[in-house]
């Protein structure tokens, strides 16, 4: 039986976390959320509260983790939805495997906001990525990938993040019960992107889920710098 933890936040990471503990051949030792966790999403930390046998990291800090600084700590696999900090080379070297899913089509849209910038660019197609995680960021090898159609003339940021959250749990269903026969591929560095937080202002209408409430936010932000 092989020992996971999982880390990161929202419906798909309860519904990853679930899909280790049912399952016969894992057994999910830890989750390590992302604090404070959102409150528009279902929480990993109220899930793991109906359970005995699974430990939670209540500082959402991977370093935190029960003897994880001992040589001789290990575990078979790590798997991230949506985690909050970079892992240190140390940590990564320590997992047998470790993946993580990024909500966008791997090598393109790296970094944060991938669904924001999607729309802002005025993308027809996007997609999620299973890959493993490197020293670098959202740049290991890809292990699985599923790529959607997606409107920018009328999505809004949340219909297509809803939309991504359930190709991202069909994509894991499908790889996880063959994940150790594929063959991870290199990305593409030529055909890359990557966008990080302080960017995040020139989104504009696509900063948050919706283009009315990014106006409403972002009018309250003027209206505080004019006085």
């Amino acid at each position: 039986m092989r020992t996971v933890i999982v880390m990161g936040k929202g419906e798909l990471a309860v519904r990853i976390a679930n899909w280790f503990h049912s399952h016969p051949d894992y057994r999910l030792t830890t989750i390590v959320p992302v604090i404070p966790e959102p409150t528009w999403a279902p929480s990993i930390m109220a899930w793991k509260r109906q359970l005995s046998d699974v430990t939670a990291i209540e500082t959402g800090d991977y370093k935190d983790l029960p003897g994880v600084l001992e040589e001789s700590w290990k575990v078979d696999l790590v798997f991230s939805i949506f985690y909050d900090r970079i892992l240190k080379d140390w940590f990564i070297k320590k997992c047998r495997k470790i993946l993580n899913i990024h909500n966008g089509p791997l090598p393109r849209y790296r970094g944060v906001s991938p669904i924001n910038w999607a729309l802002k660019n005025a993308e027809i197609e996007h997609g999620v990525t299973i890959h493993e995680i490197t020293r670098g960021i959202d740049d290991g090898p890809v292990v699985a990938q599923l790529k959607y159609s997606i409107y920018p003339a009328f999505d809004e940021v949340i219909d297509v993040y809803k939309r991504a959250i359930e190709y991202g749990w069909v994509l894991f269903q499908q790889t996880m019960p063959i994940v150790e026969k594929i063959q991870s591929r290199v990305q593409d560095e030529s055909q890359a992107s990557y966008y990080n937080a302080k960017q995040n202002s020139f989104l504009l209408e696509r900063r948050y889920f919706t283009k009315q409430e990014s106006i409403d936010r972002l009018g309250r932000s003027d209206n505080k710098k004019a006085t």
